[in-house]
């Protein structure tokens, strides 16, 4: 089978290299699918470039520890064969997940992962769409109603916006009847405008930190600024909610925390993903109209080094997405 694997660090269409390898056979509790679609995510742009720097600490700090290094963290396909204690799947069902908690390697014609990562895939929902799902909408969902607590009517901002996260995000504040601003930049501002966000801000052009604007929910897709202009435009009971970014920023998010609870009101939270938490509710909404799949792409296999590179540009909205085969 055919797998992309990372030997080095760099930009990735120089150091993702497609090479042949031996097609795995599932252990006990492990299925392999036959990979139709996956994503691209952070971790495959961090595991590639080694930036930032401190995930190196996790990865390898000169080249990545593990000879075959096969990123790819969201895989939908077909269930090829099934480990002898497998329960859940049998061969030529549909499946789709967000795989991190067992593994990665998605990047790849076959992969092999325990069942307890994947769900079936709706059959009125293609590869493409399914895979789209499981990370992004998971944030948003755990992010803007489990730890943001978002009420109906609530003016919210989703900090870069344009991305797999805020398509997802901005579809279910709408849910609740909320004002959304969308902060992004370049070509996506267009294509946010037409998706529904009430307001649209290039941050290139506009500081919304240095705006009158206040906002009651606030999830921030980035991470990249210091937390104490988030909260000029929070009001004052309101939420800030972080789905990860730059480890620095996290770290003042845990010693900010428990201080601002002595003088203000105002909260800061980082979402603890819980991968594939809530399939089921999404499958709901998106077999009731009610949210759909913002896709870039998709793109063919052979473009998985050039699609890295696009999403650590920021070029893409939405979902970039992988057909397999």
């Amino acid at each position: 089978m055919k797998v992309y694997n990372v030997l080095h660090y760099g930009a990735p269409e120089k150091v993702l290299s497609l090479t042949e390898a031996e097609q795995p056979a599932p252990k006990n509790t492990e299925v392999l699918v036959k990979v139709r679609a996956t994503t691209i995510n952070d971790y495959d742009w961090c595991v590639t470039t080694g930036k930032p720097f401190a995930y190196r600490l996790f990865f390898g700090i000169f080249r990545p520890r593990n000879k075959l290094m096969i990123p790819g963290m969201e895989v939908a396909g077909i269930v090829e064969q099934v480990g002898n204690n497998v329960t859940k799947f049998k061969a030529g069902d549909a499946v789709y997940g967000d795989i991190s908690d067992f593994g990665f390697g998605s990047f790849a014609e076959f992969l092999c992962i325990d069942e307890k990562a994947l769900a079936r895939k709706p059959d009125s929902m293609s590869f493409e769409e399914a895979t789209s799902i499981p990370h992004a909408a998971m944030l948003a969902l755990q992010g803007l109603r489990d730890v943001g607590k978002i009420q109906d009517g609530q003016k919210v901002l989703i900090n870069g916006g344009g991305g797999g996260v805020g398509s997802f995000g901005l579809q279910l504040a709408k849910l609740y009847n909320a004002n959304v601003t969308g902060v992004d930049t370049g070509e996506k501002l267009k294509a946010m405008k037409t998706q529904g966000f009430d307001t649209v801000i290039d941050y290139k052009k506009e500081d919304f930190t240095k705006s009158d604007q206040q906002y009651d929910l606030i999830l921030d897709c980035k991470t990249s600024r210091s937390l104490w202009r988030f909260l000029k435009v929070l009001k004052p009971e309101g939420r800030y909610v972080s789905i990860g970014g730059r480890s620095g920023k996290l770290l003042q998010m845990i010693y900010m925390g428990p201080m601002l609870k002595l003088f203000s009101k105002k909260r800061l939270y980082m979402v603890t993903l819980r991968a594939n938490k809530d399939l089921e509710y999404i499958n709901k909404l998106y077999e009731d109209n009610k949210i759909n799949c913002v896709i870039d792409g998709p793109y063919t296999f052979d473009k998985i080094p050039w699609a890295i590179q696009r999403f650590g540009d920021g070029l893409h909205h939405g979902k970039i997405v992988i057909s397999v085969n």
